[in-house]
């Protein structure tokens, strides 16, 4: 069970682009709204992400960086920080899930899971 003092909840809500994908070479791109609430008592810094993305295929590919879109957020309890960003996959149906790795003010690093959401080309799935 995880610890109350380090409560990080992430939200995310999710947009096909039609105008940025490609679908003569099966490339579908996205954009993805995250909130990242800090439901803990503690302030905490996102300090890195690590994403894993399954295409369409069942094809994984990882991506680590630091920060979100050049940012790393100290998050104080009861606030929330929300970002947009964007992915390609390829073909119409795919799934994003992953973590953040959080840095709390009193010297606890630990991990705010992303649990995995869908993205789907409108109209791709019944």
């Amino acid at each position: 069970m995880s610890d109350p003092l380090y409560q990080v909840d992430v939200s995310v809500v999710t947009r096909f682009l039609p105008e940025q994908s490609q679908p003569e070479q099966d490339r579908y791109a996205f954009a993805y709204t995250i909130t990242v609430t800090n439901n803990g008592s503690v302030a905490a810094k996102l300090m890195s992400r690590r994403w894993l993305i399954t295409h369409s295929d069942g094809q994984e590919e990882e991506v680590r960086g630091d920060g979100v879109v050049g940012e790393q957020p100290l998050i104080a309890p009861g606030q929330s920080h929300t970002y947009s960003s964007g992915t390609v996959i390829s073909g119409k149906v795919g799934f994003m899930q992953g973590s953040y790795q959080m840095f709390a003010r009193d010297g606890k690093r630990f991990e705010a899971t992303i649990a995995p959401f869908r993205l789907a080309v409108p109209g791709a799935l019944h």
